[in-house]
C-alpha cells in the first residue's frame, strides 16, 4: 500500500471513530486551533510535531504531520532538519538520564559499601 493509501485509510479510520464518537470533535476543533497561525507559523508547527511524533514512536502521527508539513510548504531539507532535531531529542533526554541513573547506581553502592 502506498503512504498516501494508508493516509487515507487513516483518515477514513478517524472519521469513522469522530462519527461514532462526537465528543472527540472537541478535541479536533482544538488541534485545528492550536495548529493556526499564531506565534509560529502552521508550517513550523507541522514541523515540530512532526519531531515529537518520531520522539514518541507514533506512526500515524509522523505519516499525518508528514503529509501536514509538505501541504504547509516544508521543503525536503527542512523536513531532515526536523528529524535530526528529533533524533537529538530523543536521544540526548536519554543519555542524560542515563548519566544522573549512573550517578545514583554509583551513590547507592558507595553507601552500602558494594
Amino acid at each position: 500500500m502506498t503512504r498516501t493509501a494508508e493516509l487515507a485509510s487513516f483518515n477514513k479510520a478517524l472519521g469513522d471513530l469522530l462519527t461514532d464518537a462526537p465528543e472527540l470533535e472537541q478535541f479536533t476543533g482544538f488541534l485545528d486551533a492550536a495548529e493556526g497561525d499564531d506565534a509560529l507559523d502552521h508550517k513550523t508547527k507541522e514541523l515540530v510535531s512532526l519531531a515529537i511524533s518520531v520522539v514518541v514512536h507514533c506512526e500515524n502521527c509522523i505519516l499525518w504531520h508528514t503529509d501536514a508539513a509538505l501541504k504547509a510548504g516544508a521543503t525536503h531539507e527542512e523536513v531532515v532538519d526536523a528529524l535530526k532535531v528529533a533524533v537529538v531529542m530523543g536521544g540526548g533526554p536519554a543519555l542524560t538520564y542515563a548519566a544522573e541513573a549512573h550517578e545514583t547506581l554509583e551513590a547507592l553502592e558507595d553507601e552500602r559499601g558494594e
